[in-house]
């Protein structure tokens, strides 16, 4: 007879793993999809370069709030030059591009989390040692990727690429 436990255990660590697998996967294929509309963007390579200006002095890292501070307002002058230098539609595409890549990492980070929890309950349950606990998050994880990987792929084969 299966302890209710530990089929609850099991059940956790699975579903916590189909729910980094779920969301790595629709993202990637939502992004996928998405980056066919960058085609507009194409264009922008052959802009000339805004000025990225002159990074900030190595001095200034001696006092690294300051260091901080210069370098991000460097950073954001070169982030509106760039914008600038884009029309409405390219920018509405980058910021649809960032906005669904965003929302996707904040899922499955979150997923992720939770299925590291379980992944702990479960091997704290069965007294394992520390190293079985590293394959079971190692091995999961690299399963989802490659799912992803794949379904992508064949995602691309059977639509075809428009590039």
């Amino acid at each position: 007879m299966i302890h209710i436990e530990y089929f609850i255990a099991w059940s956790a660590f699975l579903g916590g793993w189909l729910l980094v697998a779920g969301p790595m996967y629709q993202g990637a294929l939502e992004l996928r999809e998405e980056s066919e509309r960058f085609g507009d963007l194409r264009s922008v390579k052959d802009a000339p370069r805004p000025s990225f200006g002159k990074p900030v002095s190595r001095w200034w890292w001696l006092l690294p709030p300051v260091a901080i501070a210069k370098e991000r307002r460097r950073r954001a002058k070169v982030h509106r030059e760039v914008m600038n230098s884009l029309t409405t539609e390219q920018r509405r595409t980058m910021a649809t591009f960032a906005n669904k890549a965003r929302g996707w990492f904040i899922v499955t980070g979150g997923a992720f989390f939770i299925a590291l929890k379980e992944t702990w309950h479960l091997n704290h349950l069965y007294h394992w040692p520390l190293w079985t606990y590293f394959v079971l998050v190692l091995v999961p994880l690299v399963l989802s990727f490659a799912h992803t990987s794949r379904g992508v792929r064949l995602t691309v084969l059977i639509m075809g690429s428009e590039e």
